[in-house]
């Protein structure tokens, strides 16, 4: 056999056995074929799909969303404007996300700027104002 080991998958691409497992069981790798060990015996490919994966969620992309790509790519009829598509979208979900980040950093600034560091926290402003319906 000249596949490789889930170890040796997993030194190549930086990812833990554990999510190469994962990733299988999601279907986003396909189920090697066994050694007479029983133990996985990944072809090559692998590697390149992992990385693939890897590469999509650094850039925020759901497991779902990247077996989207992962379609796309083997897909006849499928273009780089739905790749494209795709990507637009997600551009747009991380401006939310950071927008919302925003809204709660200047939350916390303004909380901590209320806060003395003394006292009891019985007398805390930040703890006070979690509590209140609208604290924040």
């Amino acid at each position: 056999m000249n596949g490789m080991t889930i170890g040796k998958v997993a030194a190549r691409t930086g990812v833990g056995i554990e999510t190469i497992r994962f990733y299988e069981r999601q279907g986003l790798i396909a189920e090697p074929a066994r050694r007479p060990s029983g133990y996985r015996d990944f072809p090559p490919e692998v590697i390149e799909r992992v990385r693939f994966i890897k590469k999509a969620k650094e850039l925020g992309f759901s497991l779902r969303e990247i077996a989207e790509l992962l379609f796309l790519r083997v897909d006849n009829d499928s273009t780089c404007a739905d790749v494209f598509d795709r990507t637009t979208v997600k551009i747009g979900e991380i401006e939310d996300k950071m927008r919302e980040l925003e809204r709660m950093k200047a939350a916390l600034e303004s909380l901590a700027s209320a806060c003395t560091g003394a006292g009891p926290t019985g007398d805390c402003p930040f703890l006070e104002a979690l509590e209140r319906e609208n604290g924040l």
